[in-house]
């Protein structure tokens, strides 16, 4: 099982529509297969998110966060992991807001 716990991650690929860039960085923690994270950078002020760890990786996420125009964003997120050659995790993500315009996105995260 791939576990979560004090890895950070930035983001190396985005939507149009998505709010994180490479200045983000995802502070992760995990408990069992509960994992939350802190986030900030770039346009996003500050973000949490909360979610579940199935047994190969994928979590299963909702999170909020306030931009840098004072807006209270939320969505959902599915993300599944890929292990690169260097041991690093990649999270290849699905995602929509369910605030705002409901749009939906793709994102890529790495480990740092």
């Amino acid at each position: 099982m791939i576990h979560y716990h004090k890895k950070v991650f930035r983001p190396v690929q985005n939507s149009e529509n998505g709010e994180t860039n490479e200045q983000t960085l995802f502070y992760y923690e995990q408990e069992g297969n509960i994992l939350t994270a802190s986030y900030a950078g770039g346009a996003i002020v500050k973000g949490q998110l909360i979610g579940l760890v199935d047994t190969d990786g994928t979590i299963e996420m909702r999170y909020q966060q306030i931009n840098q125009s004072g807006q209270l964003m939320t969505g959902k997120c599915v993300s599944k992991p890929e292990i690169l050659k260097n041991g690093k995790i990649r999270l290849h993500e699905d995602w929509e807001w369910t605030s705002g315009d409901h749009s939906k996105g793709q994102s890529i995260i790495e480990e740092v």
